[in-house]
């Protein structure tokens, strides 16, 4: 049985596993691509703990998945804006919607991808199923789905 952390596994899965694989980060980065930017919408939306939502959020910027934004001066307040590294794991979020799709909430998929120019829905392979064009984290807006009562839309 594997420990709490991977670093006697020279593995790129453990070693991604190692930043990204808690729970509340992989929501935390799921909720950004949907346009959370803001601390308390974080935490209203995630439902993590304070401390545990300030643990995570510090540390995607220290591993430049995010970076602050200060939106306020007194006090200040941050925005908490994905990072090219952190778009890049926009592959993973919609791998792990697409899976959820089918084996939690078959056929009542509680939130659609779709493609901003045309409207398609996003195939498993990232692609627009009504132009073909490839698409990218930039491309692709979320919509609620059939299921959408039970979403964090």
């Amino acid at each position: 049985m594997l420990g709490r952390t991977y670093d006697s596994q020279v593995c790129s899965v453990a070693g991604s596993l190692e930043l990204v694989g808690e729970r509340w980060t992989l929501l935390i980065v799921r909720d950004s691509f949907m346009g959370v930017r803001r601390f308390e919408d974080f935490q209203h939306r995630t439902g993590a703990a304070r401390n545990v939502l300030s643990d995570r959020l510090n540390r995607l910027v220290e591993e430049g998945i995010f970076r602050r934004v200060a939106y306020q001066e007194h006090p200040v307040r941050y925005d908490y804006r994905l990072t090219e590294k952190g778009i890049d794991l926009w592959p993973v979020i919609v791998s792990l919607l697409q899976w959820g799709d089918r084996y939690i909430y078959p056929g009542r998929a509680p939130v659609l991808l779709v493609h901003k120019n045309c409207g398609g829905a996003v195939s498993d392979h990232r692609m627009c199923e009504t132009c073909g064009a490839k698409l990218s984290a930039r491309d692709v807006e979320a919509r609620q789905g059939t299921g959408s009562e039970i979403a964090r839309l």
